[in-house]
């Protein structure tokens, strides 16, 4: 004790301890010395990382080369996908490049112009408008001289666009700029999707990769659940495809990816409408995100939005779907690429029937704010951003399924409580969907849909509207099994599938979220981030609810216009090369066609046209008999 006091003390430290100082000293020597060429890499590294990571992403690119080369030489046709995808991303980062290194000075030497062309707009506007609008009548009589009944789908979308206006919360404040440059993108988009032939090629190649990519939930769900599961019950098959869908976009989002496809959509919305950079921002992510997503893209400027920006910001969210209930929507069989097409062309439209209904008659203070930032996520890694994402969908998915078992069980109650009445006074089979029918037919005709078709797209209709869109979408996808399995369209008094026009039409006036039941979700998505704004956010609402029905009817409008009927092929051909076994739309169609072909006179049977020239025709009408009804057989 006395010696370790002395110690403390100051006292001479002992040979043990002077030894194990000097040991202490040797081993932080030579752990100095181990440690010299890593601290000296990691200094070259910090003082040379902009030299380095241009050689790393050098090589990278050169090794991608090679790899796209030698796709293309070994099948330059299986590897046009991945050119196209090349050539995309080489634009927009040589765009990137360009604009960041030489905007600037592009800019000042086309100043002059700039000013020569503002002082010619106030006439050449003029002109321009003549010859589009010219343009566009010409080409109406040529189109619709082949399809007159495209002139009812034209007759709908102008009826729409003047009921719109006559709801118009300031009439005399409408920005006919954003209305009218709306609703052109949303027709060069259609024009694009449904009638060019790339158009028609990428959305479907687009569509078949979405298709494919969703297949890959098959292997997780199956393991989870088994295959009996995931084969024969309706949960275990769809929902966990939204659950897939959420977790690779919450990696999307951290990768920014998202964002960065986001921003370039609104930009060319911005300066094409002239709408605000906010609102702009929330209809473009509505694309690609749901209603109560969307807005936390502008979470940080909700509070000082004028009420117009907000009723934007909500029609954008009621027009489109999410991409995680698409990817359900795809699995029933609903066409993937017309559900792209919808969500893409909703966009423009939605803002432009949103400033045609509430126009802005405030100061915004995003007018003409280029830059609105948007944040990246708060994830760490891409595996927490992946896990976060699944997390996060099994709210929604539990919110679908029990969506569903009480929408469906109140629907029955209500059609049980129809029937009862209506057999109180003698009407038989009084429903939900038969009053829908009746009251929305007229609509459903203006769409396009054929007369026999309007009681059915109108029964669907009415169901989205009052009830969701994913019960109409499972009823839709029931009708298109139906007819590409060759089923009879009329069995007795009721109509088991609907045509090939109506189908297209009724996907586009069904991909929104404007039904009864979103209301809330919206408020309360809106509320929680702004608490202070729940009396602006309820004044709008439903006049918001009102324009997000109207803009994917006027989307089937635009559908049913330049749809074109796809042509039925060689039925002799076909006939010839089939067994039989089992029914096909193709089978229904040329048996169709043989039926009408066939004439019986005198108890002999013959045919017309290119059919009596087939000595097996007699022998294809007896079997197409075995399947459908025909006074011939």
């Amino acid at each position: 004790g006395e010696n370790r006091h002395y110690e403390e003390c100051g006292g001479p430290r002992s040979e043990n301890q002077e030894e194990r100082g000097e040991g202490k000293g040797r081993f932080s020597s030579y752990r100095r010395k181990a440690l010299q060429p890593a601290s000296k890499a990691k200094h070259f590294c910090k003082a040379h990382a902009k030299v380095l990571r241009g050689v790393v992403l050098g090589l990278l690119g050169v090794a991608y080369l090679c790899y796209l080369i030698a796709a293309c030489y070994l099948n330059f046709q299986r590897a046009l996908a991945l050119v196209v995808i090349t050539a995309v991303v080489v634009f927009f980062i040589c765009w990137e490049v360009f604009q960041k290194h030489y905007g600037a000075k592009v800019l000042l030497l086309l100043r002059p112009v700039g000013k020569c062309f503002r002082k010619s707009w106030p006439w050449l506007k003029w002109l321009l408008w003549v010859a589009l609008l010219a343009g566009l009548i010409v080409w109406l009589v040529l189109d619709t001289g082949r399809n007159p009944e495209q002139l009812i789908s034209l007759g709908g979308f102008c009826f729409l666009v003047l009921f719109m206006f006559a709801c118009s919360k300031h009439h005399g404040a409408v920005s006919w700029r954003a209305v009218f440059w709306g609703l052109g993108l949303q027709f060069l988009l259609g024009l694009f999707v449904i009638r060019s032939t790339p158009g028609i090629q990428a959305f479907q190649w687009l569509g078949d990769q979405v298709q494919y990519f969703l297949g890959y939930t098959t292997a997780g769900s199956s393991f989870v659940f088994g295959n009996t599961l995931i084969e024969e019950v309706f949960a275990f098959q769809t929902l966990p495809i939204i659950v897939f869908f959420s977790c690779v976009m919450s990696i999307l989002y951290y990768l920014g990816i998202m964002q960065w496809l986001i921003l370039k959509i609104s930009w060319l919305l911005q300066i094409s409408m002239g709408t605000s950079a906010t609102e702009t921002l929330s209809v473009a992510g509505n694309i690609f995100v749901g209603q109560s997503e969307a807005p936390l893209l502008i979470r940080p400027y909700l509070a000082d939005m004028t009420l117009s920006e907000i009723h934007a910001v909500m029609t954008g969210g009621f027009s489109t779907i999410a991409g995680s209930v698409m990817g359900a929507y795809i699995s029933f069989g609903i066409d993937a690429a017309s559900l792209i097409a919808a969500s893409v062309m909703a966009a423009p439209c939605a803002l432009a029937m949103a400033k045609l209904v509430y126009p802005e008659v405030e100061e915004s203070k995003f007018k003409g704010k280029a830059s609105v930032r948007l944040s990246h996520g708060e994830e760490q890694n891409i595996l927490e951003a992946a896990s976060n994402g699944a997390a996060t969908s099994v709210g929604l998915v539990a919110n679908i399924a029990a969506n569903l078992i009480a929408f469906l069980a109140v629907l029955e109650f209500i059609n049980a409580a129809l029937r009862w009445f209506g057999e109180m006074v003698d009407i038989e089979g009084l429903t939900f969907q038969v009053i829908c029918s009746y009251v929305l037919m007229p609509l459903a005709f203006l769409m396009g849909a054929d007369w026999a078709d309007s009681p059915l797209v109108a029964e669907l209709l009415g169901v989205k509207i009052f009830l969701n869109e994913f019960v109409a979408y499972q009823q839709l996808a029931t009708y298109k099994k139906n007819r590409l399995m060759g089923l009879e369209e009329w069995d007795g008094s009721r109509k088991q599938w609907i045509s090939e026009r109506a189908e297209s039409i009724t996907t586009f006036a069904l991909c929104g979220f404007a039904n009864l039941s979103s209301i809330g979700i919206t408020l309360g998505a809106l509320s929680s981030l702004v608490p202070q704004r729940k009396g602006d956010f309820a004044s709008v609402v439903l006049r918001a609810l009102l324009t997000g029905m109207c803009v994917s009817i006027l989307n089937a409008c635009l559908a049913g216009l330049l749809y074109v009927p796809t042509e039925v092929g060689d039925c002799t051909m076909f006939f010839s090369t089939t067994n039989f076994n089992s029914t096909s739309y193709t089978m229904y169609t040329c048996c169709k066609q043989l039926f009408a072909s066939s004439v019986l006179q005198n108890g002999t049977l013959s045919f017309t046209g290119s059919w009596a020239e087939q000595a097996e025709s007699k022998l294809w009408l007896k079997e197409c008999c075995a399947y459908y009804n025909h006074t011939t057989c």
